[in-house]
């Protein structure tokens, strides 16, 4: 029976969006929402004019610090206020090592507006403006280059942006199982993602079945590795710090969602890069029997481990550069550096994420021999057929 691609892409839409509507309603059930007693209001505005720059030296036992005082005005652009001038201030001092630099004319900045003073302090530049661009940029660049699948892509990825920041860190927050809620947005991304870019085919079949083989490895490996390294979760500040939330949240447990979430992507690529090649080869006639098909599929997988290995490693050495560099200089003794919880939960998420990659690439290679071959049957009969055609020449 041929199924309507578009009713069932719209159908898959339709569920998606379902999920996150009401997950979001069970996961915000008992959320914890912050009490602000006294709110700063924030606003954004562009630099006009610089009035004054004042300098003033403070001296100390151990040397002298530069303190910078500059005033400026600041036409308002938030649309309640927008066209409205108001004189702010930037401070800066020698005395913290990295300082934002000066406010010139022309530059977009937040400002913070002090209510017992009566008088706006700059905060920050604004920087998502040039974020949004450069993304509207590389959207646009999809669709054009990927066309219905870029479309496809697109959506697919705002659904599972969705529905972390609508189910899953709700669920969080309302002290809810970190580890099932991981478990279920990752599954809830797989299958969304390749149903909605690929469609309701085997090369999506076979693709989600070993991903979700690969992750739930991941995971299974994940808890023990938990138990067996003693793990706090206690890893950096900030991390400590949701310790004193009103809501009970599992940092241990935090590791686990890291780990897992950071591996789906590598690990679905892996899986349908294989499904789709496998897919392609059995369409053009170069193979079509179970045997071959998984045989060409785990040399697929074998080329491809090789670099997505490198990825997975180069990209969370590039996300923690900076504590690498720090331990380098805070320690000669290799054994206290990998004792370091900081340092092994780095090397979870790569060895963890490769496992996860290794199983899915013999399971898709499976899969896809179990789907894309003819049947069992159709196989044997075709072999009795051939035998006795051979005896009957003989």
């Amino acid at each position: 029976m041929k199924i309507n691609e578009k009713l069932f892409y719209a159908s898959v839409l339709v569920l998606s969006a379902l999920f996150l509507l009401i997950g979001n309603r069970i996961a915000t059930r008992d959320s914890y929402a912050p009490v602000i007693e006294f709110e700063i209001p924030y606003y954004t505005g562009v630099v006009t004019e610089i009035i004054d720059r004042q300098e003033t030296v403070m001296s100390w036992d151990w040397g002298s610090d530069v303190n910078i005082s500059i005033t400026f005005y600041v036409r308002i652009t938030d649309s309640g206020r927008r066209g409205e001038v108001v004189t702010a201030q930037q401070s800066l001092s020698t005395f913290f090592a990295v300082n934002e630099r000066e406010v010139s004319v022309g530059d977009r900045v937040i400002l913070a507006y002090d209510a017992f003073n009566s008088a706006y302090h700059f905060t920050n530049y604004v920087r998502i403006n040039y974020i949004a661009i450069l993304g509207a940029v590389f959207l646009a660049l999809v669709l054009l280059f990927g066309r219905k699948k870029g479309f496809s892509a697109i959506v697919a990825l705002g659904f599972t942006c969705m529905a972390v920041f609508m189910v899953f860190i709700p669920a969080i927050m309302s002290g809810r199982n970190i580890h099932i809620a991981t478990i279920i947005i990752c599954v809830y991304s797989i299958v969304s993602t390749l149903l909605i870019v690929i469609g309701p085919n085997k090369k999506a079949l076979s693709a989600m079945l070993g991903c979700l083989g690969g992750v739930l490895l991941a995971g299974l490996l994940m808890l023990i590795m938990d138990a067996v390294l003693s793990l706090t979760g206690a890893l950096d500040i900030e991390t400590q710090s949701l310790l004193n939330l009103p809501v009970p949240i599992d940092i241990r447990a935090l590791i686990f969602a890291g780990v897992i979430i950071g591996a789906v992507g590598a690990i679905m690529d892996v899986a349908m890069s294989i499904s789709s090649s496998l897919w392609e080869l059995k369409e053009s006639g170069g193979i079509s029997d179970f045997r071959g098909i998984v045989k060409s599929g785990l040399n697929i997988g074998k080329d491809i481990l090789g670099t997505m290995l490198n990825t997975l490693i180069l990209a969370y050495i590039g996300s923690s550069l900076s504590l690498i560099l720090l331990v380098n200089v805070r320690t000669t003794s290799l054994m206290e550096l990998f004792g370091w919880e900081m340092i092994i939960v780095e090397f979870l998420r790569a060895l963890v994420g490769s496992f996860g990659m290794l199983l899915a690439i013999p399971l898709t290679a499976g899969v896809c021999g179990l789907l894309y071959a003819p049947p069992l049957e159709d196989e044997g009969a075709s072999f009795v057929e051939e035998y006795s055609e051979s005896l009957g020449k003989k």
